[in-house]
């Protein structure tokens, strides 16, 4: 039987419009007509044999066979696009100024390594900082990309959409209950803060005191906190520390937190071969993370 190879523009199609939300949106973002798209998917069905796609209410869901060829999918992209620039652009050059969360600072700064490594040519200027700053920055034009947490605009990429949850302590556990006297100690950051907003509204929802134990500037000085059982603090399990553990709310009484969005946001529309490369790694290495 001769073996199917799966024809990379097609793949691409798929997971654009996987990661877009819909076909119509990976047409115009490929350039392409939707009924050439929708071709392309039915080909790709073709060749796999099996429904890669479902109804669900308007719109379409993947199946399970469809979820398993967008993870091989995204990373045969990733091979394609990196043999393309290794042999058509051996030498990039210019400048990355990047913003990334300090959630991601245990594993990131390795893949930074490794691409400074591979592009010695590629000056790559890294900021690690809280969400408002790295926003900020983006917009005065001091960074070229950054990790950030919240829904972006036609900038941005979301990586995925991830639970809140409420971490504590290991070792020191609280006896706090939602029938305790005491209000819950929180350990959070200064606002604004993403994280703060929705903890602070899921508890005044649900009538739950609350009251500030421990504020920081730097996620080190939250997890110090958190891991000594002076509070709660709320992240998601994206670079969960040592020490910490995520709780289950009904065992707590904790309200249940909303997903927030990590996405990757661009300064400009218009990226240099350097920032694409860059970016692509990063997305890959934080999917990866993620699995």
């Amino acid at each position: 039987m001769r073996p199917v190879s799966f024809d990379i523009d097609v793949l691409r199609s798929f997971v654009c419009g996987v990661e877009s939300g819909s076909f119509a949106a990976a047409a115009d973002k490929l350039a392409r007509s939707t009924s050439a798209i929708s071709a392309q998917m039915k080909k790709l069905e073709a060749q796999v044999g099996v429904p890669l796609l479902r109804k669900a209410g308007r719109g379409l869901e993947l199946t399970h066979a469809g979820e398993q060829l967008h993870d091989y999918a995204r990373r045969l992209l990733s091979l394609n696009d990196e043999a393309l620039l290794a042999v058509s652009e051996a030498s990039l050059q210019g400048w990355v100024r990047f913003g990334l969360q300090e959630d991601l600072s245990g594993f990131l700064p390795s893949v930074l390594g490794q691409f400074s490594r591979a592009h010695p040519q590629v000056n790559v200027e890294a900021q690690i900082a809280r969400n408002a700053e790295l926003l900020s920055r983006l917009e005065s034009g001091a960074l070229d990309m950054a990790v950030v947490w919240g829904e972006g605009g036609r900038r941005s990429e979301v990586i995925a959409r991830l639970p809140m949850r409420w971490i504590g302590s290991q070792q020191q556990p609280l006896a706090w209950r939602a029938n305790a006297a005491e209000p819950l100690p929180l350990i959070i950051f200064d606002t604004p803060c993403p994280f703060h907003n929705a903890g602070t509204e899921a508890l005044n929802r649900e009538g739950l005191d609350w009251r500030v134990a421990f504020t920081s500037s730097s996620l080190p000085g939250l997890v110090a906190a958190t891991q000594a059982g002076l509070g709660y603090s709320i992240r998601t399990r994206l670079g969960l520390q040592t020490g910490t553990c995520v709780l289950d709310e009904q065992q707590h009484g904790l309200p249940e937190l909303p997903c927030i969005a990590l996405t990757l946001r661009y300064q400009q529309a218009e990226r240099s071969a350097a920032i694409e490369r860059l970016s692509r790694i990063v997305l890959q290495a934080i999917r990866l993370q993620l699995e």
